[in-house]
């Protein structure tokens, strides 16, 4: 008959030394793997643009930021019409009536859905854009003046530098880190909630130009 085999006692306590420590460290483990998961909810916007929802200190601002962030992906077809294929203008025209303006002569819509009525300047960027300069509803900047640019204010783009306009939307958020700026806009067609100005013209548009229209508070 063989002998029994004796396990040296100081090999069965380093054996229950790394178990009870791989036991303690599980549930940080798992909490540091749900930390660096992916985030949920991500739309256009770059995740830095999007770390946090700014506010606005004026409330007709904070209205109309709410109905863009609102409605940038769920089209408020019960109040408004909708431009297939073309609806920039038309939802932003939308978040200035919720900021409290009042349609003109000029700049007006009536109607629901795809059964709706409008002027140039209500569907139009570059319309929309000449409307503003002409009204004096809004003081028009450069993309070299965007540190002047303001939750709420209008961006356009000229996509190829024709001299009109291409794109337009509504600023929903800006970050400043020294005397670098980055805006973001929320807009339909493309529709977007935080999409990036700088994105807009160097990679999806590249040698484009962005305009905005700042609007007083």
């Amino acid at each position: 008959m063989s002998r029994p085999r004796w396990i040296p006692i100081a090999l069965v306590l380093a054996v229950a030394a790394v178990a009870v420590a791989g036991f303690a460290l599980a549930p940080e483990i798992v909490r540091m793997t749900q930390q660096s998961g992916p985030a949920s909810g991500a739309s256009q916007g770059a995740a830095a643009g999007q770390s946090s929802v700014q506010q606005s200190d004026d409330p007709a601002v904070q209205a109309q930021l709410d109905y863009v962030l609102a409605y940038w992906s769920d089209y408020n077809l019960d109040d408004y019409g909708m431009l297939d294929g073309n609806d920039c203008v038309n939802f932003t025209s939308q978040s200035l009536l919720e900021r409290g303006w009042q349609m003109d002569e000029d700049w007006w819509t009536e109607g629901t859905g795809t059964d709706f009525d409008y002027s140039s300047p209500w569907v139009s960027s570059t319309a929309f854009r000449d409307y503003l300069d002409e009204s004096g509803r809004a003081t028009a900047l450069s993309d070299e003046q965007r540190d002047q640019v303001k939750l709420g204010d209008v961006v356009q783009f000229d996509w190829d530098n024709s001299g009109d306009r291409d794109h337009t939307g509504v600023v929903t958020r800006i970050d400043t880190a020294g005397d670098d700026v980055t805006i973001y806009f929320a807009g339909h067609t493309d529709d977007s909630d935080y999409r990036s100005v700088d994105d807009a013209i160097t990679v999806d548009h590249p040698g484009g130009t962005a305009y905005y229209w700042s609007i007083p508070e």
